[in-house]
């Protein structure tokens, strides 16, 4: 990549870069874990359904830490006023926006009509959409698909934003891909169906003053900046969402802060952000909750460093033994730290 995308940050508002909602992963210990790597990152909840959020054990589903920053709730539903009043939970718990799912292309999904299905309803969206903003303070968005099935054609995406934007959303997360409610898992619809980011470029053409935040096959900052930038030919982006490879790589968002929102480089190591961890991790053995299930979330610290194997290792065989503590993570960085000192020899 050439260099001056480095010398001249992409600066933008909160959702210049973001972690996707990803179910069974973004749970409070890793969206604490990504809030030591980056103080700007967006982070999302993982997906509730308005039945769970309504009914279910809020403290335990919805609550977080203040120290986890602005996180957004995402919801999925189909009924106007159930969203409506999951929604006004989610204000009431201090979560920074809501976000609707219309993305998840799951069988389990579809059957409780919500997610990727609904793009083919974007009057329900809407009817959605419209009741949350009528009945919270905070900022609603849409996350969808460019489409669903076998339609390839452009319109359908176009006039299923519009429909949405007219009642009042103004950002539309992408996940510039179909999704294929039939004949592919989950996991393969993130794959599978053919990225076409040029989707993506012509909306936000076509409504340069509605945010759109692209997602769906981002790796790497060299990658996706020129995306954001835009060029001669293609309009500048609002922002990128980037999931699993973030959780596989989570120092990726070491360089966040400066790359998209214009900071000022703070210069630290991976063992600096696991001193950050240290207190938290205590606080939260103390109340009851395993090293494992915060320490899962941080397998990849070290990915592609020496003794990134052996950190792996370390944790994931000991950090679910009962009565675990911060030694765990003490004995990984030990292994990890003698391991560089032997590349350095």
């Amino acid at each position: 990549m050439q260099d001056q995308v480095y010398t001249k940050p992409y600066i933008s508002d909160e959702h210049a870069y973001s972690v996707a909602p990803m179910m069974d992963l973004t749970d409070r210990y890793c969206r604490q874990f990504h809030r030591c790597l980056s103080s700007e990152v967006l982070l999302y909840s993982e997906m509730l359904t308005t039945g769970a959020v309504i009914n279910g054990d809020r403290d335990y589903l919805l609550g977080f830490d203040p120290s986890e920053g602005d996180v957004v709730l995402q919801l999925g539903g189909s009924d106007p006023a159930a969203m409506a009043q999951s929604a006004v939970i989610g204000e009431q718990f201090g979560y920074a926006q809501i976000n609707m799912n219309v993305g998840c292309p799951s069988d389990r999904v579809q059957s409780g009509r919500f997610g990727a299905c609904l793009m083919a309803e974007p009057g329900v969206v809407a009817d959605c959409v419209a009741a949350m903003l009528d009945a919270v303070q905070i900022p609603v968005t849409v996350k969808c698909r460019i489409g669903i099935d076998r339609d390839d054609a452009y319109e359908p995406f176009l006039d299923f934003v519009e429909q949405i934007k007219a009642v009042g959303c103004d950002t539309f997360i992408v996940h510039a891909r179909k999704a294929w409610l039939e004949g592919l898992s989950p996991k393969e619809n993130r794959d599978v169906p053919p990225l076409r980011y040029d989707y993506v470029q012509r909306i936000k053409q076509a409504h340069p003053a509605t945010r759109f935040i692209l997602n769906g096959g981002l790796q790497t900052h060299e990658q996706t900046l020129p995306l954001l930038l835009g060029s001669d030919e293609h309009p500048e982006l609002d922002g990128a969402m980037l999931g699993r490879a973030v959780y596989k790589n989570p120092w990726l968002l070491s360089d966040v802060d400066e790359l998209y929102f214009g900071k000022s480089p703070v210069l630290r190591s991976r063992f600096d952000v696991i001193e950050e961890m240290l207190p938290y991790i205590d606080d939260k053995l103390s109340a009851g909750i395993s090293l494992g299930r915060i320490s899962r979330h941080m397998l990849g610290l070290f990915l592609g460093q020496p003794g990134g194997r052996l950190w792996r290792r370390h944790l994931s065989e000991n950090a679910w033994r009962k009565n675990a503590g911060v030694e765990v993570l003490l004995e990984a960085r030990d292994k990890v730290l003698v391991a560089a000192a032997r590349v350095a020899a």
